[in-house]
């Protein structure tokens, strides 16, 4: 896609093709970028309307949100509810997706590579130095693994992605969550960091030996190889649409103050293990009315019009019930 790789090779973080005055503002999360992209471009296309997104990280976009200087902020890692109260913020999931682990390594096809959550997890600990470790080549007995030492990947900045990740390795590998825990940002035993799912992504093309994890987007438009999983239940599974739809349908959404809702290591025979949602922040009385509005406007074209495109990324539509959920929360809770 050479408007994506355009815009990651410039280093440009604008959506829109000319930003002005009325363009809606936002940042955060790169998570969501490839889809926001499509959508922005789509509605502008439709209503001569623009979107100024900043792919900047979950935890920079939360910054700006809490600072008023965007009309709205994205984030990957949901906020809890007496974190939202205390900030004045709503919250709500937008779209789905998966984060899948990425390698570059010499013969080996997508999902040729098996691996756990706790193989993973050992890895990123720095308890796995080599490709043909007994650990890998256990599980990837038809797999020829080089001897080569392992480099290790991992997002610099603070990360929704890195939250979900390392939220799936606290529950998969019990020495990963004794020791280093889930977050944003944590302090990595290992690793070369790497800025954004773009950075990540960027890194591991370049890189021969090397694994990371990206938003499953970033692996498919960069042609990256990802390694299969073994899921909750000890079943393979591929990154797939129906493998993350299958974890995304155990959400109970409308149970969660804040939509505040973890969908890594779900049960099911065919649940992708690390399937996340991405959120948006907005203020309950923002400062900008007018701006506000024009933004829910933005987000209600996407619910309705930009499920077609999020499936064609590999992303998955909230359901049509937690959509109305949503927007009675708009009508409540933030004043236009």
């Amino acid at each position: 896609m050479n408007f994506f790789r355009t815009i990651v090779a410039a280093g440009l973080v604008a959506v829109s093709t000319s930003a002005f005055a009325a363009d809606i503002t936002g940042a955060g999360a790169t998570f969501p970028f490839p889809i926001y992209s499509k959508w922005a471009d789509a509605y502008k296309k439709e209503t001569g309307n623009g979107l100024n997104y900043q792919s900047i990280g979950s935890g920079a976009g939360i910054k700006q949100i809490q600072a008023k200087t965007v009309t709205f902020g994205a984030s990957d890692a949901p906020l809890k509810p007496e974190q939202l109260e205390k900030d004045g913020l709503v919250q709500w999931p937008m779209v789905m997706g998966a984060i899948v682990p990425v390698v570059n390594l010499e013969g080996v096809k997508p999902g040729e590579l098996v691996l756990s959550g706790e193989v993973l997890g050992n890895i990123y600990l720095g308890k796995i130095t080599k490709w043909d470790d007994p650990a890998i080549a256990k599980l990837n007995p038809k797999v020829k693994l080089p001897s080569d030492a392992i480099t290790v990947v991992r997002r610099s900045d603070g990360s929704g992605t890195t939250f979900n990740f390392t939220d799936y390795l606290s529950k998969a590998n019990p020495d990963w969550k004794s020791k280093v825990g889930s977050g944003t940002a944590v302090e990595w035993p290992v690793g070369v960091g790497a800025k954004g799912n773009e950075g990540v992504a960027g890194n591991i093309s370049q890189t021969k030996n090397a694994i990371g994890y990206v938003e499953y987007a970033y692996a498919k438009q960069n042609k990256l190889t990802y390694a299969a999983m073994i899921n909750k239940v000890g079943k393979t599974v591929q990154p797939t649409m129906a493998a993350f739809q299958a974890a995304a349908s155990n959400a109970d959404w409308s149970k969660a103050p804040g939509y505040y809702v973890i969908l890594t290591d779900q049960p099911g025979d065919a649940s992708w293990p690390i399937t996340a949602a991405t959120f948006i922040l907005m203020h309950k009385q923002p400062a900008d009315k007018a701006a506000s509005a024009e933004a829910l406007k933005f987000f209600k074209w996407s619910f309705e019009k930009g499920d077609k495109a999020a499936e064609e990324l590999d992303y998955i539509p909230m359901p049509e019930a937690v959509v109305k959920l949503i927007e009675k929360t708009w009508a409540s809770d933030i004043k236009s």
